[in-house]
């Protein structure tokens, strides 16, 4: 993970300019789970152990990257899966200057995934990455989407196509994310339970005084 962080906050796009005309989509299979829609002309790049997939579009700049983790170690509840995604949002944000912004859990397929935008203003105008990260147990997948502040609207269709285009099979299940869905006593049921205990207690408590007086 921390691999992969450190790749993307050192990848430098040198694509500048886009085409104006529509670019059309077709589905590449990223590995046997994952298919998403690029360019025709994407190019692919192994390295460290990872898959990286770059491509121009009208109107931005897509990038898909499929990397291995270095834990092979299984998450054992969702609440771990969230810290992994929050390091990773934190991980990227630390990379720049930016802000994140529109932060929030989606799913694709059975996974749960997080989005975002990091904005970055550097004097020269705003620049925006758009990310998708998808975690499992072996690999975590993040497709990003590059574009120019002032192309927000024009780049929004395009995007929105990109990102619809990712499929996972379904396969892939939310224990291949993390084993149990198992997330304890909810707050009301604990308060219901003891709260329930204190009254049966306090019930005790009097029924013994009184029977006591009686005694007396």
């Amino acid at each position: 993970m921390k691999k992969l962080i450190a790749f993307i906050g050192s990848v430098l796009i040198a694509a500048t300019t886009f085409a104006q005309a529509p670019v059309p989509l077709k589905a590449v299979k990223v590995d046997s789970l994952v298919t998403i829609s690029l360019p025709a002309k994407y190019t692919k790049k192994d390295t460290l152990g990872q898959s990286i997939y770059n491509a121009n579009g009208a109107y931005g700049f897509m990038t898909v990257i499929r990397a291995p983790n270095e834990s092979k170690e299984p998450l054992k509840k969702e609440k771990d899966l969230n810290k992994v995604l929050q390091d990773y949002v934190k991980g990227i944000k630390g990379q720049s200057n930016g802000d994140v912004m529109n932060l929030r859990d989606t799913t694709v397929g059975h996974l749960k995934a997080k989005t975002f935008t990091l904005e970055v203003d550097e004097g020269a105008g705003v620049q925006a990455r758009n990310f998708i990260i998808v975690y499992t147990q072996d690999v975590t997948y993040t497709i990003e989407y590059f574009y120019e502040g002032l192309r927000k609207d024009l780049a929004k269709n395009e995007y929105k196509e990109y990102s619809a285009s990712l499929k996972i099979s379904p396969e892939l299940k939310r224990t291949d994310q993390y084993l149990t869905n198992a997330k304890g006593m909810s707050t009301i049921a604990k308060v219901g339970i003891f709260g329930g205990a204190a009254v049966v207690l306090i019930v005790a408590v009097v029924l013994v005084t009184r029977k006591k007086r009686a005694i007396a």
